[in-house]
C-alpha cells in the first residue's frame, strides 16, 4: 500500500477532556498534515516539515478542512436500518411493534445481507469508521455483518443477539444450549479474523432465561478477550419488568452480575437509572457505558449523568442506537449529548463531545491508540470535515474566534453533508 499525505487542520487528543479538562487535552495544528502508510497513520505533524520530509508522497489538500480520526459508534442495531424513525411510545411498545418483526426478517441470507451493507454505507457517508452491533439470533445475520464490513475494511464488533424467554416472540427465540453453541462457533470464526472482534450478546436480561444467561457468562469465561454487550436500566418501566421476571435480585445490574456478565470488558448500553450500587460494581469492576442520547429522547427514556458517572471514574462511549436511535450522524448524536446534558444543568464542551465520538469510545472498546485517534501508529480510520457544509454553518463560522467555536455549529447543525471525506485503513472510500 503506497502512502500518501493528507493536508488541512488536524484535531488529536493527548487526554480526556471529560475528567481532565479540555483546555489541556486537545493537539490543534491550523495547517497540518497526516502521514498514512500501509493503513496506519505514520505521523501527524506540520504541513510544511511533513513534506519537505516526504516529498515524493502523494498529495491531497483539504484546505481549511478539519482532518479527525473517524467517529466510532459504540451500540447499534443494524437490522433496525429500515425502522428508523417509525413512530412509537415506549420501549417495549416499540419493540413488539417494528424490532421483533423486522428482525424476524433476518433469517433470509439476501436480505441480510443487503441491510448490513446499507447500514455500513450509511455510517461511513456520516464519518463512521466503526460499528458496535446487535445482529438477530440468526447466524446468517452476524456472518453478513462482518462479510460486510470485511469488503469496507472496517473494524467492527458484533455478536449474534441471543433471547430464549417466553417474553420475546416465538420467531426470535433460541435456546440456552443453542445460544452458546452458535455464539461459540461465530466468535471462533470471526473474532480477531481481519478487522474483526465478536461480542457476546444477551439482549438484555428480560428475554433471556437463567440458563442462557449462565450459559453466555460461561463462554465470556472461555474467552475473556471478547467484548460483551447488553442494555441496562433504559427505562424505568423496563426496569419493573425485569423485577417482575427476577424478583431476588438486588438490582438490574445484578441479574447480569449473578451470572457471569459483569466485568470490564462489559458494554451497558443506556444505564439511565442507575442505583448507587449499581454505580459502584460498575466502577469496581471497570464496565464500560454506552450512552445513546437520541435513541433515549426519541422514545422518553431519560438523561444519563455523562458527568457524574466520568467523575466516579466509569469509561463512558457515545453511540446512535440505530434504530431506536434517530440517526446515523454522530454529529447528530453529539448534539443530542449536548443538549441531554444541559437538562441535567451541564453545558458539554464541544471538545468533550467530539472526544466521546471518537477517542472515547475506542477507550469504552479496550480499543484506545487503536481506532478513533488521529495520531501514529493508529488506523488510518479517517473523517475529514468540512467546517462550513451549509449556509447558515458557514455564517457563524465566520464570527469564530477559535477552533471550537468553528467547529461547534456543525456538531449542533451539521449532517453527512458535513463529511468532505472518509478514509478507512488507509483507502479513501467511495461515497453512497
Amino acid at each position: 500500500m503506497t502512502q500518501h499525505l493528507l493536508l488541512g487542520q488536524t484535531l488529536s487528543f493527548i487526554d480526556d477532556p471529560l475528567t481532565q479538562g479540555w483546555e489541556w487535552s486537545y493537539r490543534h495544528t491550523s495547517r497540518g498534515a497526516v502521514l498514512i502508510d500501509g493503513g496506519r497513520i505514520a505521523a501527524v505533524g506540520e504541513a510544511d516539515g511533513l513534506r519537505a520530509a516526504y516529498p515524493d508522497v502523494p498529495v491531497t489538500d483539504y484546505g481549511n478542512a478539519l482532518i479527525s480520526a473517524g467517529f466510532v459508534d459504540a451500540h447499534m442495531h443494524y437490522p433496525q436500518t429500515a425502522i428508523i424513525a417509525s413512530w412509537g411510545k415506549r420501549l417495549i411498545d416499540w419493540l413488539n411493534l417494528y424490532t421483533f418483526p423486522e428482525e424476524m426478517r433476518f433469517g433470509d441470507p439476501d436480505y441480510t445481507a443487503a441491510v448490513a451493507g446499507r447500514a455500513l454505507d450509511l455510517a461511513l457517508d456520516n464519518g463512521t469508521t466503526t460499528v458496535v452491533s446487535y445482529c438477530t439470533i440468526h447466524p446468517e445475520s452476524v456472518e453478513a455483518f462482518f462479510d460486510a464490513a470485511a469488503v469496507r475494511g472496517m473494524a467492527v464488533v458484533g455478536g449474534k443477539t441471543c433471547m430464549d424467554r417466553d417474553t420475546a416472540p416465538a420467531g426470535l427465540r433460541d435456546t440456552a444450549q443453542a445460544a452458546y453453541d452458535q455464539s461459540k462457533t461465530l466468535l471462533e470464526k470471526w473474532h480477531g479474523r481481519g478487522r474483526a472482534s465478536y461480542a457476546i450478546t444477551p439482549r438484555f436480561s428480560p428475554t433471556s432465561t437463567v440458563g442462557q444467561l449462565e450459559a453466555l457468562g460461561a463462554l465470556w469465561a472461555e474467552h475473556p478477550e471478547c467484548l460483551m454487550q447488553t442494555h441496562l436500566s433504559e427505562q424505568v418501566d423496563e426496569i419493573a419488568w425485569m423485577r417482575s421476571i427476577y424478583p431476588d435480585a438486588r438490582d438490574y445490574l445484578d441479574t447480569y452480575e449473578r451470572y457471569g456478565l459483569l466485568g470490564g470488558r462489559g458494554l451497558y448500553g443506556h444505564a439511565i437509572h442507575l442505583e448507587p450500587r449499581e454505580v459502584d460494581r460498575l466502577a469496581e469492576v471497570g464496565g464500560r457505558l454506552i450512552h445513546c442520547p437520541t435513541s433515549n429522547t426519541f422514545i422518553g427514556s431519560g438523561l444519563f449523568d455523562m458527568t457524574g458517572l466520568a467523575r466516579r471514574g466509569i469509561a463512558v462511549g457515545l453511540a446512535t442506537d440505530v434504530g431506536g436511535g434517530s440517526s446515523f450522524s454522530m454529529l447528530r448524536t453529539m448534539a443530542a449529548a449536548y443538549e441531554v446534558a444541559q437538562l441535567r444543568g451541564v453545558a458539554l464542551h464541544p471538545a468533550q463531545l467530539w472526544w466521546l465520538a471518537t477517542e472515547g469510545s475506542a477507550r469504552a472498546l479496550h480499543m484506545g491508540g487503536q481506532i478513533g485517534h488521529l495520531g501514529a501508529g493508529a488506523a488510518a480510520d479517517i473523517a475529514v470535515i468540512d467546517l462550513t457544509s451549509t449556509p447558515v454553518i458557514a455564517q457563524r463560522v465566520a464570527r469564530a474566534e477559535s477552533l471550537w467555536d468553528a467547529l461547534f455549529p456543525t456538531i449542533m447543525l451539521g449532517d453527512d453533508r458535513a463529511i468532505r471525506d472518509v478514509w478507512v485503513g488507509g483507502v479513501r472510500c467511495e461515497r453512497v
